[in-house]
């Protein structure tokens, strides 16, 4: 056996000899290292020189690690070498110097220890957070940060957790945009055996955020993003406020309704006066007005250009991130003026964004920007004309619909920039600014802009202007076919012998509601007797389609053109006049249009699909095998504006990564299919049938026959192992 002074001896070999084998972790200096990027750039610092560490030994792993050379110095074998380890314990040596463990990151990048990261928390001048194993310094990124204020509320600390509740972040864009800001790796002392450090809980910071209808289609809860049905979009012309569609970043901010006269907006003018105004006193001092306009997500319809296109990051929105209202508020120009704003007057010798007036304390409005700030730290800007514009009808806005502006889109108080994307139309209003530049915001600086097809997904972000104006679009959505038209089922077609009831039990619902794989409900089946064998091709069908059309910039729609054949016909829709007033000095609402027509006769499969006892359901709950042949239609709508804007035919030329301005033409596949005789075995009624494309969200993610396909192709290869 070892004897104490042999134990004190190899205790004291080991710790001089892995002492001399493994480098000491770099330690920061708290508040002295300035936010710089792995990725060297112009426009940051390369990190300092450091002398790169040896991949084969830093500090931290299984204690068995130093068995075998406390085995070897002490000469005693396996029990020695548990003795000498023991000892090392006893005799005050850290568990980490006496858990040595390979560490194969860069060795040329600065490790930090946990400690000194938390020293760099919300209130530190340079905050860092962790993400996995790496270390950030986000100083530079807070203000142009996606949820500034989120992060801030990580820093210090790992920001999983916050990303873990705001999923809409946690995607590979964001952690390209965060890795530009690495600084190091956690030490590995300070990491578990997954290679992360242990991870605290957090706050929900959701947790107050108001209820929502259930009929809208969450596409995330946290925070939330949702749009409305197809069958609810554009029944009324104003967007009811429950069926708005809401498009947040992070959490409602709460602000007390009965405190609301008292809520402050701060003005800051180009010299840096500023100039506070209460809810209160914006109600009384400024006339109040009205405007009708549309918002619309700059990634309405994406879903289409990820289905016809390529890949796309960001929501998957269908046809309905786009709703329109009637908007009550104050103008902003009249409270610029009040505020003292002086800008020198527009001419057309005026051509130069840079310009200034021989009078330095009025600037050209061409070289100025209306910054917006909200309370959740969101951000976004205009140009200063667009402001000042007397046609603009730019508001700031406390009232929707003739109601007190509710929480998911404002409250107490937002601005409405009529014809520009909704991304500059900032919600929970608490702080404009007059400047030279653009907002400094992400969503200003990157996240809003569009590129070519061929740019891919790290373009020069500072060469493309930022979205403002929308370009012209429109969508399909309600279609009806066959029996449900005949019978009056079209609700703005009506029928004496049909109730609303009846009539809304007919339509077909192309929204993402639970239904079985985007058939038709089986009572829109064709006039075609259940006794009569289904034809070799469909009948002259009736068919009515409805759908929106917008364009911004305050332009007027003033064509809808319709095809039932996939583009090798056209007619034009009827226009539909509103009966109630759109207020404001341009077309700032959507226009929607209806459509009644014949669809072209269809060929009809005539090979009998056998029943087979593998679940595959149809929309009558039955099983086949086989391959359903396509004998399908494409009904398509493009709209014109009064400028001649028309829609661009493919989403293949308009591509861009963001999946912003998804605009081309709207399609919609819809295909007949025979039931009975010639078509299932398996149903008792013969004739003919119509079916959608599955729905998700609102659009269209694949075609109902192609999923059918996929069914039956995934179950002929299980059934064949």
């Amino acid at each position: 056996m070892a004897t104490q002074a042999s134990r004190r001896l190899a205790t004291q070999i080991v710790r001089q000899s892995t002492r001399r084998l493994l480098p000491s972790p770099a330690i920061c200096r708290p508040c002295s290292l300035r936010a710089r990027s792995l990725h060297t750039s112009a426009s940051r610092p390369a990190l300092p020189d450091s002398k790169p560490q040896s991949p084969t030994r830093v500090p931290n792993a299984p204690k068995t690690a130093r068995v075998a050379p406390v085995a070897w110095i002490v000469g005693g074998g396996l029990a020695a070498s548990l003795l000498a380890v023991s000892q090392l314990h006893e005799n005050g040596v850290p568990e980490e110097e006496a858990s040595p463990s390979v560490d194969d990151r860069d060795p040329s990048v600065p490790r930090f220890r946990l400690a000194d990261v938390r020293k760099h928390d919300a209130s530190s001048p340079e905050p860092w957070v962790t993400f996995e194993d790496k270390v950030y310094n986000i100083t530079e990124w807070v203000a142009a940060h996606p949820g500034g204020d989120v992060i801030l509320r990580a820093a210090g600390a790992s920001i999983e957790p916050y990303w873990d509740i705001f999923t809409i972040h946690k995607a590979a864009h964001v952690r390209e945009i965060l890795q530009q800001y690495q600084i190091g790796f956690i030490d590995i002392v300070d990491l578990g055996a997954d290679g992360r450090p242990a991870v605290d809980s957090i706050e929900d910071p959701f947790v107050d955020d108001p209820v929502r209808d259930p009929r809208l289609i969450t596409h995330t809860a946290k925070p939330r993003n949702a749009e409305p049905p197809n069958d609810q979009l554009d029944r009324s012309f104003h967007t009811p406020n429950e069926l708005f569609y809401i498009r947040h970043h992070m959490w409602v901010p709460v602000v007390e309704e009965a405190k609301a006269d008292e809520y402050a907006l701060t003005v800051e003018l180009p010299d840096g006066e500023t100039k506070r105004y209460t809810l209160g006193e914006l109600r009384a001092r400024f006339p109040t007005h009205k405007v009708t306009a549309v918002l619309q997500c700059s990634g309405n319809r994406r879903n289409d250009m990820t289905r016809h296109a390529g890949k796309t990051n960001g929501l998957q929105w269908g046809v309905g991130a786009i709703s329109n209202a009637e908007w009550e508020g104050v103008r902003l120009s009249d409270v610029l003026a009040d505020a003292g704003l002086k800008v020198a007057p527009v001419s057309s010798t005026q051509t130069g964004a840079a310009e200034t007036s021989s009078n330095d304390d009025e600037p050209y409005p061409k070289s100025l920007h209306v910054q917006f700030t909200g309370l959740e730290a969101y951000g976004a800007s205009i140009p200063l004309p667009k402001a000042l514009d007397p046609t603009g009808d730019v508001l700031l806005a406390f009232g929707m619909n003739g109601q007190t502006l509710p929480r998911d889109h404002g409250f107490p108080l937002r601005a409405v920039v009529p014809g520009n994307v909704a991304a500059r139309s900032v919600k929970w209003l608490n702080k404009i600014v007059i400047s030279d530049e653009e907002s400094p915001s992400q969503w200003q600086r990157r996240d809003y802009k569009s590129f070519g097809p061929n740019e891919g997904p790290n373009p020069d972000w500072d060469r493309a202007p930022s979205i403002q104006e929308m370009p012209v679009t429109s969508a399909i959505t309600g279609v009806w076919v066959g029996d449900c038209v005949r019978r009056g089922g079209v609700p703005w077609l009506g029928s004496p012998s049909t109730s609303p009831s009846t009539a809304s039990s007919r339509t077909i619902d192309m929204a993402a509601v639970p239904q079985k794989i985007g058939f038709t409900p089986k009572n829109l089946t064709s006039a075609t007797s259940p006794e009569t064998p289904c034809p070799t091709s469909t009948p002259a069908e009736p068919i009515a389609l409805q759908g929106y059309a917008y364009s911004g910039g305050g332009r007027a729609i003033t064509r809808v053109d319709v095809s039932l054949d996939g583009g090798a016909t056209w007619d034009q829709a009827e226009l539909v006049r509103e009966d109630s007033p759109s207020h404001g000095n341009k077309s700032w609402a959507w226009q929607r249009w209806r459509y009644t027509g014949t669809l072209p006769i269809l060929s009809l499969p005539t090979t009998t699909i056998s029943p087979v006892s593998a679940a595959l359901p149809d929309c009558e709950g039955s099983s086949y095998l086989g391959v359903i042949k396509k004998h399908c239609t494409t009904l398509i709508v493009k709209a014109t504006d009064e400028s001649y804007n028309t829609q661009p035919e493919s989403h293949k030329g308009i591509y861009n990564v963001r999946g912003n301005l998804a605009t081309a033409w709207h399609r919609v596949k819809i295909c007949p299919r025979c039931t009975g005789q010639n078509g299932s075995a398996a149903s008792n009624t013969k004739g003919l049938t119509w079916s959608t494309g599955e729905t998700y969200g609102c659009g269209f993610r694949k075609e109902a026959e192609e999923v059918r396909e996929g069914m039956k192709t995934a179950a002929a290869s299980s059934s064949s192992i």
